[in-house]
Parts: C-alpha cells; structure tokens; sequence
C-alpha cells in the first residue's frame, strides 16, 4: 500500500482526521506499507516554505518514523514519472499525480483522504 503524504503525517501526530480503517493499516503488522520518494521531496519544499514543521532535520525525521512503522521507500523510477502524462487531469498537485502514476505502475492501493485521488482508476483506502 502506497501512503499519501498527509496519511503518514497525521499518524505520526496522532491526528485525528485519520481513520480507524489507516490506524489498522499502520498497526497491522502484515501490510507492506510504501512511502514515495516524491512524499519526501514533497515535505522538503514545505519545509522549506515554512509549511511544515519537524522535530529536527527531515531527513533524520523521515527516517525514524518510516523505520518505526516499517515502511518501505518507493524511489521514482521513469515509468513513474512518465505515466503522469496518462492521467486524466482530476488533480493539480503533480505530487499527488505522481502517487497514482505509481499505485497504477506497482500494482498497490493507496492510502488517502484526498477525495481526488478517488478519482483515478487506482484502487484508495481510508
């Protein structure tokens, strides 16, 4: 299951706009869980904005809370990439985009409250 980038943030701060069915998916140990490299270079550029806010360097955060759930990062492979220009243009955010072209590519579900994403032909969880 591939996590959207709101999805991992708001389990690691115990949000409370995460739902019971994405607690289950980080809990359960048996998921394969993904976080795309996009999520990442996503989080660096509000970083550094100022639109988003970590305890200590990105990197540094990035890496324990992944290791702590025990997800897997998806690098962005050229597939990837180039099967955004296949998406019908239901979503503006080129990072959300790229999460689907992913999904799509991989085979995987993703995880996400972005009712957008819902509209690609990708299987969503939340």
């Amino acid at each position: 299951m591939l996590i959207d980038t709101h999805a991992l943030l708001w389990w690691i701060n115990n949000d409370p706009r995460i739902s019971w069915r994405a607690r289950e998916v980080f809990s359960a140990g048996e998921n394969k869980l993904l976080f795309s490299a996009a999520s990442g270079w996503e989080m660096a550029i509000k970083v550094n904005l100022g639109k988003l806010t970590v305890e200590g360097p990105l990197g540094s955060y990035l890496s324990k809370h992944l290791v702590d759930v025990a997800v897997e990062v998806l690098p962005v492979s050229l597939r990837h990439a180039v099967g955004v220009a296949d998406l019908p243009n239901h979503h503006r955010d080129p990072f959300d985009r790229l999460i689907v072209a992913q999904a799509l590519a991989e085979g995987v579900p993703v995880l996400t409250a972005d009712p957008l994403v819902t509209r690609y032909p990708v299987e969503t969880v939340w």
